[in-house]
């Protein structure tokens, strides 16, 4: 039986991963695809102390080398499907019938983007609708794109494609962003650039790709036809609780409830990065999540004794 199992390898993972391993834990840290989480999604970083600017995916490989350094087992496409309470702890189920057991578990899962549930989304996706520009803009090289959402990654979104792409219209449902103002101002800077405002995407049309959508002013109620060659979604992520709300304490969105320890509604299992409730959800934020719920692991795993 490990002392603990971290699922997810984001920043939450990896900081927690470290921090088992200095802790001198038997653990090891599964992930359902590949290593890194939600910033490998990410062009450039340039709030992550240490590193003026960086790749998600350089970053993500730094924390993966970092923990691995220090012994930490990576699993990759291992997807935990259950748990159930044994006698000691937790058994974990993969695979349809394998299974784990362990001490305590440490959720690091974080999030997926949202999506738009408008007609015509779900038939176009990688075929021009897209959730990761990072991923998918050079595709669209001196074509039209178009970003909905209003916050920090509709903006690093805009600002990524502007480099490269004929023309980038960032849809926005307010008449205000609530990116950081520095992003807004290198945004509003750029010529190629054209943002429309209190408006949402009510439709996707394309016959095999993206060619336009039908866009609704929220306070007029008109909408229009507008031509793009891709649409990037950009309006928030949902928590990827595995599907365990009905079993942990979750709140409205999802999140599982639990504080700066990471302690969810069940003993021995805790939470950190994005998949908790929190106010900041930013790469520094996960990483010492990681931290706090692993110093807090160590005290539990003694008190058990």
């Amino acid at each position: 039986m490990y002392d603990l199992v971290i699922i997810g390898s984001g920043p939450a993972g990896m900081a927690a991963a470290v921090y088992a391993a200095r802790a001198e834990l038997d653990f090891i840290v599964v992930e359902k695809g590949i290593s890194g989480g939600q910033i490998l999604e990410t062009s450039d970083i340039d709030n992550y102390p240490g590193y003026p600017s960086i790749s998600g995916f350089d970053l993500a490989e730094k924390f993966r080398a970092h923990a691995e350094a220090c012994g930490t087992e990576i699993i990759e496409g291992m997807e935990i499907e259950d748990f159930k309470q044994i006698e000691g702890g937790f058994e974990l189920l993969f695979d349809g019938a394998k299974t784990i057991e362990t001490k305590t578990i440490l959720i690091a899962t974080g999030a997926n983007p949202r999506r738009l549930g408008c007609p015509g989304e779900e038939e176009l996706i990688g075929a021009g609708v897209s959730y990761c520009a990072t991923c998918d803009g050079a595709f669209f090289k001196g074509r039209e794109t178009l970003v909905v959402g209003g916050g920090n990654t509709a903006v690093e979104d805009a600002i990524f494609l502007a480099r490269f792409c004929s023309k980038v219209t960032l849809v926005h449902r307010r008449d205000s962003l609530r990116a950081s103002k520095n992003m807004v101002t290198k945004l509003q800077s750029l010529p190629n650039v054209t943002i429309i405002w209190d408006s949402v995407v009510e439709k996707i049309n394309g016959d095999g790709m993206v060619s336009s959508v039908i866009l609704k002013n929220v306070k007029t109620g008109e909408t229009t036809e507008y031509p793009t060659n891709a649409v990037f979604v950009a309006v928030g992520t949902k928590p990827n609780n595995l599907g365990w709300s009905d079993k942990i304490p979750c709140d409205e969105s999802g999140c599982f409830i639990a504080g700066e320890t990471g302690e969810t509604g069940i003993p021995g299992i805790f939470a950190a990065g994005d998949v908790r409730t929190k106010n900041l959800r930013q790469i520094i934020t996960a990483a010492a999540d990681g931290a706090n719920a692993v110093y807090r692991i160590e005290q539990y795993l003694a008190e058990m004794k």
